[in-house]
Protein backbone atom coordinates (compact mmCIF):
# COMPACT_ATOMS: atom_id res chain seq x y z
CA UNK A 1 0.00 0.00 0.00
CA UNK A 2 1.17 3.52 -0.77
CA UNK A 3 1.87 5.41 2.47
CA UNK A 4 -0.01 8.63 3.19
CA UNK A 5 3.18 10.71 2.99
CA UNK A 6 3.61 9.63 -0.65
CA UNK A 7 0.08 10.47 -1.82
CA UNK A 8 -0.66 13.46 -3.97
CA UNK A 9 -4.00 14.89 -2.82
CA UNK A 10 -4.51 18.54 -3.68
CA UNK A 11 -6.01 19.46 -7.04
CA UNK A 12 -3.46 22.22 -7.58
CA UNK A 13 -0.61 19.72 -7.10
CA UNK A 14 -2.09 17.52 -9.83
CA UNK A 15 -2.49 20.53 -12.14
CA UNK A 16 1.02 21.80 -11.44
CA UNK A 17 2.59 18.41 -12.11
CA UNK A 18 0.75 17.94 -15.39
CA UNK A 19 1.52 21.46 -16.63
CA UNK A 20 5.16 21.76 -15.52
CA UNK A 21 6.24 18.14 -15.67
CA UNK A 22 7.48 15.91 -18.44
CA UNK A 23 5.18 13.21 -19.82
CA UNK A 24 5.65 9.71 -21.15
CA UNK A 25 2.88 7.71 -22.80
CA UNK A 26 2.31 4.00 -23.23
CA UNK A 27 -0.71 2.08 -24.54
CA UNK A 28 -2.53 1.93 -21.22
CA UNK A 29 -1.35 5.03 -19.33
CA UNK A 30 0.38 8.39 -19.30
CA UNK A 31 2.84 9.40 -16.59
CA UNK A 32 3.58 13.06 -15.80
CA UNK A 33 6.62 13.75 -13.59
CA UNK A 34 7.95 16.98 -12.12
CA UNK A 35 11.30 17.02 -10.31
CA UNK A 36 11.86 20.34 -8.51
CA UNK A 37 14.89 21.05 -6.33
CA UNK A 38 12.89 20.38 -3.16
CA UNK A 39 13.49 17.93 -0.37
CA UNK A 40 10.88 15.67 1.12
CA UNK A 41 9.13 12.53 0.04
CA UNK A 42 8.13 11.84 -3.53
CA UNK A 43 4.37 12.12 -4.05
CA UNK A 44 2.21 10.20 -6.50
CA UNK A 45 -1.39 10.71 -7.62
CA UNK A 46 -3.69 8.70 -9.86
CA UNK A 47 -6.34 9.71 -12.39
CA UNK A 48 -8.66 6.94 -13.56
CA UNK A 49 -11.62 8.34 -15.50
CA UNK A 50 -14.90 6.83 -16.65
CA UNK A 51 -13.48 5.96 -20.05
CA UNK A 52 -11.56 3.14 -18.35
CA UNK A 53 -14.78 1.39 -17.36
CA UNK A 54 -17.35 1.10 -14.62
CA UNK A 55 -16.67 1.72 -10.95
CA UNK A 56 -15.42 -1.81 -10.29
CA UNK A 57 -12.97 -1.68 -13.20
CA UNK A 58 -11.76 1.81 -12.28
CA UNK A 59 -11.14 0.83 -8.67
CA UNK A 60 -9.34 -2.34 -9.75
CA UNK A 61 -7.06 -0.36 -12.06
CA UNK A 62 -6.41 2.23 -9.34
CA UNK A 63 -5.53 -0.47 -6.79
CA UNK A 64 -3.17 -2.18 -9.25
CA UNK A 65 -1.43 1.09 -10.09
CA UNK A 66 -1.15 2.05 -6.43
CA UNK A 67 0.44 -1.30 -5.61
CA UNK A 68 2.89 -1.07 -8.52
CA UNK A 69 3.94 2.47 -7.62
CA UNK A 70 4.31 1.63 -3.91
CA UNK A 71 7.05 -0.84 -4.87
CA UNK A 72 8.92 1.87 -6.81
CA UNK A 73 8.30 5.04 -4.79
CA UNK A 74 11.71 4.81 -3.10
CA UNK A 75 13.37 4.95 -6.54
CA UNK A 76 11.81 8.35 -7.30
CA UNK A 77 13.87 11.50 -6.69
CA UNK A 78 13.21 13.35 -3.42
CA UNK A 79 10.57 16.05 -3.72
CA UNK A 80 9.27 14.82 -7.06
CA UNK A 81 5.61 14.67 -7.94
CA UNK A 82 4.13 12.11 -10.32
CA UNK A 83 0.65 11.82 -11.82
CA UNK A 84 -0.33 8.49 -13.39
CA UNK A 85 -3.31 8.82 -15.75
CA UNK A 86 -4.97 5.61 -16.89
CA UNK A 87 -6.14 5.45 -20.51
CA UNK A 88 -9.18 3.43 -21.67
CA UNK A 89 -7.04 0.35 -22.44
CA UNK A 90 -5.92 0.14 -18.79
CA UNK A 91 -9.08 -1.72 -17.84
CA UNK A 92 -8.54 -4.37 -20.52
CA UNK A 93 -4.83 -5.18 -20.27
CA UNK A 94 -3.24 -7.81 -18.05
CA UNK A 95 -1.41 -7.01 -14.82
CA UNK A 96 1.92 -7.77 -16.45
CA UNK A 97 1.24 -5.39 -19.35
CA UNK A 98 0.12 -2.66 -16.97
CA UNK A 99 3.26 -3.17 -14.88
CA UNK A 100 5.51 -3.03 -17.95
CA UNK A 101 3.77 0.12 -19.24
CA UNK A 102 4.12 1.81 -15.85
CA UNK A 103 7.78 0.83 -15.47
CA UNK A 104 8.67 2.16 -18.92
CA UNK A 105 6.63 5.36 -18.73
CA UNK A 106 7.75 6.19 -15.19
CA UNK A 107 11.43 5.81 -16.08
CA UNK A 108 11.09 7.91 -19.22
CA UNK A 109 9.05 10.67 -17.54
CA UNK A 110 11.46 11.01 -14.61
CA UNK A 111 14.48 11.05 -16.93
CA UNK A 112 12.87 13.77 -19.07
CA UNK A 113 11.87 15.80 -16.01
CA UNK A 114 15.41 15.71 -14.63
CA UNK A 115 16.83 17.02 -17.89
CA UNK A 116 14.54 20.06 -17.93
Amino acid sequence: MLKAEHRLRRSQDFTSTVRRGAAARRDSLVVHAHVPNDHGPAKVGFVVGRAVGGAVVRNTVRRRLRHLVACRVTELPDGSTVVVRALPDAGRVSRETLAADLRGALGTAVRRARSR
